[in-house]
């Protein structure tokens, strides 16, 4: 039973973020039949099912009799994802994603370095000053945060670059959840950020490189993942 708990806790996970993040599916649609979507999602129904119930209790998705599985009409998904996503929940799939962000970002920091125009590198620098005003005025950055960390990504001129955003920004809003109340992170967001953008700008791939990389350990040790 714990086992077929955590696997219906993890596809809600998946299928709000088809909804959050990958813009699947929008406020209003309908979801696929439960024959697709567990077949797309690799799951049985039973899971598939259990899944939903977890999305409906938490007012993501309604069951319309007779009609099939929508997502919500009048929804904030921002605040229904923070408060969908439990803390410990938050903190065990972050270690995954932060692995995946240590592993990807700071190589597409030192490619971008290289091959950002001037136009992208001003982009770059600007939301890095958004994302300091944000966490000194004590504001949600999420979205700052996606646009700084994209538009490093798209710097890089590596069109796969794009097809792994989704995955960055599910790390980038989980480790917004997670440090929303620990200010050590903040000063050091602020503090690697401009690290990194100190690199970038003097065109330094190699300095780049190795401050992406500390701004994420710093992220993780701070977080204690």
């Amino acid at each position: 039973m714990g086992r077929m708990k955590r696997l219906s806790d993890s596809i809600a996970d998946d299928i709000l973020f088809m909804i959050t993040i990958e813009k699947k599916f929008a406020p209003g649609d309908k979801l696929p039949n439960e024959i697709e979507l567990s077949e797309e999602l690799n799951v049985s129904r039973t899971t598939l099912r259990e899944a939903i119930r977890i999305l409906v209790t938490n007012g993501i998705l309604e069951i319309k009799r007779g009609k099939g599985t929508f997502v919500k009409k009048n929804i904030d998904l921002s605040n229904n994802m923070k408060s969908f996503n439990t803390l410990s929940n938050a903190r065990i799939n972050a270690k995954d994603l932060y692995e995946m962000r240590l592993i990807f970002e700071p190589e597409a920091a030192y490619y971008a370095t290289v091959r950002a125009t001037d136009a992208e590198l001003k982009r770059i620098l600007e939301y890095g000053k958004q994302i300091e005003e944000k966490i000194n005025l004590g504001r949600d950055r999420t979205d700052v945060e996606q646009k700084f960390h994209k538009a490093i990504a798209k710097a890089t001129h590596n069109e796969l670059m794009d097809k792994l955003m989704p995955v960055i920004f599910q790390a980038i809003n989980k480790g917004v959840i997670l440090s929303q109340k620990n200010e050590r992170v903040a000063k050091d967001t602020i503090n690697d950020h401009k690290m990194i953008m100190e690199f970038m700008e003097s065109r330094n791939p190699e300095g780049a490189r190795s401050a992406m990389k500390i701004h994420i350990l710093h992220a993780m040790k701070d977080l204690g993942i």
